[in-house]
């Protein structure tokens, strides 16, 4: 791993600590952030191939 990465890592972390507390405050549990989660990968990755499968 270099040095870049765990540089992005870092910032990374501490940009979900910053995150989390405000997400708890405003009653988001653990399952509901999750699915959040899951749903964002998912709109992201299909994007991606719906991308790759248009492009030449």
């Amino acid at each position: 791993m270099s040095e870049f990465q765990i540089v992005a890592l870092i910032a990374l972390a501490g940009s979900l600590l910053l995150v989390a507390p405000g997400l708890a405050g405003r009653g988001m549990t653990l399952s509901k952030g999750l699915r959040l989660a899951l749903v964002w990968v998912g709109l992201f990755a299909i994007v991606t191939l719906f991308i790759s499968v248009i492009s030449p």
